[in-house]
């Protein structure tokens, strides 16, 4: 039995900007670094609100929406580090 590798038609990570382009172009490490620092600035946003409604400078309303979207954004943050470990623990089970 023969076994050909599969070649690709395209590259595996295209050029996503021009030359004449000043926009750095984008990669999986850098994109998933942006989200969990995104992710870190919505925790500490909330923890901002919460300290602003018990010092009595912010609203309930404001605190609950701010916790809500730092709750959200941890819960997707743990979402992708799991789908991502198990992607690596899948190629890394890979016989070669």
């Amino acid at each position: 039995m023969t076994v050909t590798p599969l070649v690709p038609d395209a590259p595996l990570a295209p050029a996503l900007r021009d030359e004449d382009s000043a926009a750095p172009a984008s990669s999986f490490p850098n994109e998933i670094t942006r989200a969990f620092e995104s992710t870190a600035q919505a925790l500490e946003k909330a923890a901002e609100a919460e300290s602003a409604f018990v010092h009595g400078h912010g609203g309930l309303q404001e605190m609950v929406l701010e916790r809500a979207q730092a709750d959200i954004a941890l819960s997707l943050a743990g979402a992708v580090t799991s789908r991502v470990t198990q992607a690596l623990n899948t190629v890394l089970g890979m016989q070669l």
